[in-house]
């Protein structure tokens, strides 16, 4: 059976990257309730 994890960078960062997460509102919500919690990893990349 395929596991159904299939790691590809260029998605991930497309996706989740910090850049496109400053992009919308919502992305920079995301990112300001991770700060207020404390990560230390906001966004992937």
């Amino acid at each position: 059976m395929k596991r159904t994890y299939q790691p590809n960078n260029r998605h991930k960062f497309k996706t989740h990257g910090f850049r496109i997460r400053m992009r919308t509102t919502d992305g920079q919500n995301t990112l300001k309730r991770r700060r207020m919690k404390g990560r230390h990893r906001l966004a992937a990349r």
